[in-house]
This record gives structure tokens, sequence and C-alpha cells, in this order.
């Protein structure tokens, strides 16, 4: 008699199916981020969005496109904050604007931007150190609802009070409280910021490189990956900058494994901000 597996093999066999469903009808590949972190989201996705199994949530994923910015908000994380990690914003203001400012113009890359946090912070900060000007900002995301956001700019009031003190203790040289204002319930940041931003959506699973930036900026992103996709992305972002270009990671991520490695140099190591080495 062939042994059946137990439900829990059986869950884990599914959930690979709709990973590759999700890869072959939509193109957003999921396949190797790490697989405990996938579970755990999709368990939620299946139990919230009322499916008895993940078969069940193929198919509706398969034959309803509905279903699938349903799910994306469950498989992208939308967690973010402005000036997250002030130290890391402080040691770019110090040490990596005074570099940025001998460029004539410059391009930025806010890569897994969610909803817009660490975008709008990095615009504020270079409008206070005279770079916004002669600044593009690219902000991607696979997560449409997340762009959207983002572009929106308008966050709730009662998370003002955090960013507000992550911008002081990240070096700001004027009041948070300039950039925004109280409108639809929540706080609205100031148009003009995004007068140079250009949203749009990329994936660092299956796109290329699309400018040569002079500074990336991608935190908490590939915490989520698997080796594999971890060098792809990183890959990714060493083709993407120009000489001598930076690229900023979380406080959780790391360029030591990686077989990118030896094409950068710590630049602020503590920060976790690295320079492309010369090509």
């Amino acid at each position: 008699m062939t042994e059946i597996g137990t439900p829990e093999k059986v869950d884990d066999i599914e959930i690979r199916l709709l990973l590759e469903a999700l890869f072959l009808k939509y193109h957003y590949d999921f396949r190797n981020y790490a697989m405990a972190s996938v579970k755990r989201r999709l368990k939620q996705a299946r139990e919230q969005l009322g499916f008895a199994t993940f078969s069940a949530l193929q198919e509706s994923l398969l034959h309803e496109p509905a279903m699938l910015p349903k799910l994306l908000r469950y498989l992208t994380v939308q967690v973010s904050e402005m000036f997250r990690n002030p130290s890391y914003f402080r040691a770019i203001r110090e040490k990596v604007v005074p570099h940025l400012k001998t460029y004539p113009t410059l391009k930025v890359w806010v890569a897994g931007c969610s909803g817009g946090e660490e975008l709008y912070s990095l615009v504020i900060l270079f409008r206070e150190e005279g770079l916004e000007e002669r600044t593009i900002f690219y902000a991607t995301d696979i997560n449409q609802e997340a762009l959207q956001a983002a572009e929106a700019g308008i966050y709730p009031l009662d998370r003002l009070q955090l960013f507000t003190e992550n911008h002081r203790k990240a070096g700001g040289k004027t009041s948070l409280s300039e950039y925004y204002q109280a409108a639809y319930g929540g706080a609205s940041f100031d148009k003009g910021l995004r007068r140079n931003v250009v949203f749009s959506d990329h994936s660092l699973v299956t796109d290329a490189v699309f400018g040569e930036m002079q500074l990336i900026s991608c935190r908490n992103v590939m915490i989520y990956f698997d080796r594999g996709l971890q060098d792809r992305a990183l890959g990714l972002f060493k083709d993407s900058l120009a000489r001598k270009g930076f690229l900023g990671l979380g406080a959780k991520e790391s360029l030591r494994f990686s077989k990118h490695a030896g094409e950068f140099a710590d630049f602020v190591r503590e920060e976790k901000i690295y320079q492309r080495q010369d090509r």
C-alpha cells in the first residue's frame, strides 16, 4: 500500500504548486523566497480569505484575477516607517551626501519601496542637503497597491510622532511638519516631494537593470529571499550602480556571504552601506 503523506507534507506540495501557478500565470516569482516565511504568510492568507486548502486558493488565483492583489497583500511585506533606523539616514547625510554633491545629476533607486516611507525620507533628506533638484528618484515595488499608496503619500496621523522623532535623530535640518498637512483623515505629504519621482512596478526576482544609479537603498527586502535570490538581487544592484556608487541594505542583511561581495567595499559598515568597487 502506498503511504499517504502527512498533512504537513501535503501542505508543502500544495504551496509549491501554488507558487508555480502564481509565476506561470502572473510572473510573480516567490519560488525561491525563504520558505518558512512564505508558508507562514500563505497560511494566514488561506485562513483569512476563507479557503479550506491551498489548492482551493490556487484555483481561485488561476480563474479570478481579483484574487492576485489580495494574495500579494500577504506575500509582500508592507511594514515601514519614515527615517526608520535614523542612524542609517544620518550616515547617508554625513558620509554619502558629500560624495553625491560632486555629481551634476543623480539617480536614486528605492527598491521595494512599500508604502513610500523610505522614499519620502530620502527626498526630504536630499531637499535639506540641496540635492533634490538634480536628482531623479525611482521608487519600485512588485505590489501595485503599495505603489499607489506611496504615490498618494498619506499616512495615519498617529504615526507622525514616530516619523518626527526619527527625522530629528537622523539629523533633520527642518521640522518634519513643513512637509505635510492634515488632510483626508491623515497626514498628506507635499506633492512637490514627488516632482522628481518615478513610481514603477519592478521585480528583483525577474526584471533587469533599467538605469545607472548613484545610490540604491533596498532595506529589509532580501531577508525574505533565499541565498540564490539574494545573489540575483545583489548582482542586479551591482550592475545598476555607477562607478563608486552606494548601496544601502537593512540592519539584518549583508553582502558577506554573497558571490558579489568582492564587487563592493564597506563604506559605513555598522549601517550596512557599501560602495561599488571600480569596474
